[in-house]
């Protein structure tokens, strides 16, 4: 412990906080330019910034991306939506009608909504616990998930999990111990080759779970069995309170993999986000092994709902990233410089998406709490349950 100490001594206070090569990435929101004429009927051609890419030991995806008018629009709706619910979730924490952690993604829209677009429903995603927009765009509803949120009858995890563990048949959590999902999902890739299944499966980890045993140990049998694994950094630049340099030594986190190559990709503009997904499920899908994917991203709240995320980083530098580099707004520019929509058009699908989560919101309120009785419940399979459980006391038991 004096060794200790003394080491701690010698430290600086707070450490500089060094230029990554994370920095180096083009991390705008709208960058992107017309490569063809846009088109209101056809696909067309755009082109991505050069830097919104970097790669290890692979190529990196095409800069050209062929989209189309309907799936920029319902890439927008998607976003505000997810937006929307959020911010929803927050009033409902700071009144109280949401309890225990609540982890918002106020700012990352581009990477749930990105990886919803670029895969299908075969396809498989896990990730920790700043997930409500995936629970909804992979088979949810937003009166399952309020009704989750708020521990009533009709949550998508019978109001047992909370904001932290919600589930569907494409989603897989919804995890609330960090790191744990990344062994879970490498899991779930193995049983995709077992099975012969032509599926890929999106492991979502962030950058404070980096670091951790479980990560590399994922990596080795993922490479060793050569299993179709994208293993996802979702890096948003702060690991609970703490920035990336002053936690990990190496802040290239898509060049981790040791023999897995990897692709650092854009994750605040969300045609790159979609290119590079489908960049990585094609890899996987042609039998070369796992892939790296680190999505470079950022968070305008804290790190939960107790963290209000300015005791380690300045409001300025919050400010800017959300007048200069919001996803939304980046997409919007799109839609509306590429003449696919006009600006009442695109100020309506907002209005919409913020009435159909108030609406939402206020029905599941009406919805009762869960009975008693059902603490008893998915313990054990249906039809292997004891005769019966004790509960709290010697006195409290349960007969099944």
């Amino acid at each position: 412990m004096a060794t200790l100490a003394r080491l701690r001594a010698g430290l600086p206070h707070r450490l500089p906080r060094v230029q990554s090569h994370v920095r180096t990435l083009q991390t705008a929101a709208d960058s992107t330019q017309l490569h063809d004429e846009a088109s209101h009927s056809e696909p067309f051609t755009v082109k991505l910034h050069e830097e919104s890419f970097r790669s290890f030991h692979t190529e990196t995806p095409s800069l050209e991306v062929e989209v189309n008018k309907d799936m920029l629009i319902s890439m927008y709706q998607q976003m505000n939506l997810s937006r929307r619910l959020e911010q929803a979730a927050d009033a409902l924490y700071r009144q109280k009608l949401i309890r225990g952690f609540c982890h918002l993604a106020i700012g990352q829209e581009a990477i749930s909504v990105g990886l919803e677009h670029g895969l299908t429903r075969e396809d498989k995603i896990i990730s920790s616990y700043r997930t409500h927009p995936f629970a909804v765009l992979r088979g949810g509803t937003l009166k399952g998930l309020f009704a989750e949120l708020l521990g009533r009858e009709g949550g998508m995890s019978k109001a047992k999990g909370g904001s932290m563990h919600i589930f569907t048949d494409s989603f897989g959590g919804g995890h609330g111990i960090v790191g744990a999902q990344v062994p879970a999902g490498t899991g779930l890739s193995l049983a995709a080759k077992y099975l012969e299944k032509k599926s890929a499966t999106f492991t979502m980890y962030g950058d404070g779970a980096s670091n951790q045993g479980q990560v590399f140990e994922s990596y080795n049998m993922a490479k060793l069995w050569n299993l179709p694994c994208v293993f996802v950094c979702e890096n948003n630049q702060y690991g609970m309170g703490t920035s990336a340099e002053r936690s990990s030594s190496n802040t290239e986190y898509f060049t981790r993999g040791d023999k897995i190559p990897g692709i650092q990709a854009n994750g605040m503009d969300i045609i790159a986000v979609y290119q590079a997904v489908k960049h990585a499920k094609d890899w996987v899908l042609s039998g070369k092994g796992p892939l790296l994917l680190e999505l470079v991203t950022y968070r305008y709240g804290g790190h939960s709902m107790s963290d209000p995320g300015t005791t380690y980083r300045t409001r300025e530098e919050v400010q800017r990233m959300r007048s200069t580099k919001d996803p939304i707004r980046g997409l919007q520019r799109y839609i509306e410089e590429w003449n696919l929509a006009s600006e009442d058009e695109l100020k309506k699908i907002d209005k919409d998406a913020k009435a159909e989560v108030d609406a939402a919101v206020e029905e599941v309120k009406t919805y009762p709490l869960p009975p008693v009785s059902d603490l008893w419940t998915d313990i054990y399979v249906k039809g292997h349950e004891p005769p019966f459980m004790r509960g709290r006391e010697r006195e409290e038991i349960h007969y099944y």
